[in-house]
């Protein structure tokens, strides 16, 4: 059975570096994998292009840029073929909700997600143990 898999972006596919693209921690391959086997991926993260940054009150100073492209662009880079970027392509024939229609989201933030963690530094989907249990689901074969 074909999948619509979420992901999410820093911390899932590279190192949490925002607002610049983190390290390879091992997706690119697993993410050839799945849309190789028909599963289709939509990109489902907080980045978003910004031409005019509003202050806000969570003490971060961002500036303006194409932090959503940039992670389009990373997908791009690596070949890997985005289904839907934000929403999914289809959900719109039966439902108005902002929420992208997933079978299954793989996010550093869900609670069960396995996490490699790094002193000083935000952790980050352990991409080993991913496939492991994408293995075991026989999501991949």
């Amino acid at each position: 059975m074909h999948m619509t898999i979420g992901i999410d972006f820093d911390g899932t596919c590279v190192t949490y570096e925002f607002p610049a693209i983190g390290k390879d921690i091992g997706a690119v391959h697993i993410l050839r994998q799945l849309t190789d086997q028909g599963h289709k991926l939509i990109l489902f993260t907080m980045r978003s292009d910004i031409t005019a940054p509003e202050s806000n009150d969570v003490n971060i100073v961002l500036q303006g840029g194409n932090y959503l492209t940039d992670a389009i662009n990373w997908f791009n880079d690596n070949n890997i073929p985005l289904y839907g970027i934000q929403t999914n392509p289809t959900q719109h024939t039966w439902t108005t909700s902002p929420k992208a229609y997933c079978d299954l989201y793989i996010d550093d933030a869900a609670l069960g997600c396995p996490l490699i963690h790094i002193a000083h530094a935000r952790p980050h989907v352990d991409w080993l143990k991913v496939k492991q249990i994408l293995y075991d689901k026989q999501i991949l074969q």
